[in-house]
């Protein structure tokens, strides 16, 4: 099952600050791990705490927080960061 992976205004913003070479290497880790998985919390982690919803995936030393929409199949990119800086917020 292919999921859609869509993202929040914020989250687009985000990207857009990172150089290209990081862009490139997020986008292709949701696109070639995450979105065609049958699965997609496999490949990351649950939040704990008031977050419990979402769910986060590593990309080298980036965190793309998401919110997995079982009956939607979509996957919805909350926000996009640095691992010490993305969950200040």
């Amino acid at each position: 099952m292919n999921w859609t992976i869509e993202f929040h205004p914020d989250a687009v913003y985000e990207l857009s600050k990172f150089a290209k070479v990081q862009q490139k290497r997020i986008l292709r880790f949701l696109r070639e791990r995450v979105e065609p998985s049958d699965n997609p919390r496999s490949h990351g982690a649950a939040l704990k705490g008031p977050f419990r919803e979402l769910s986060k995936y590593r990309a080298d030393d980036y965190r793309i927080i998401c919110d997995i929409q079982d009956q939607k199949v979509i996957i919805l990119v909350v926000r996009i960061g640095h691992r010490r800086e993305v969950y200040n917020r």
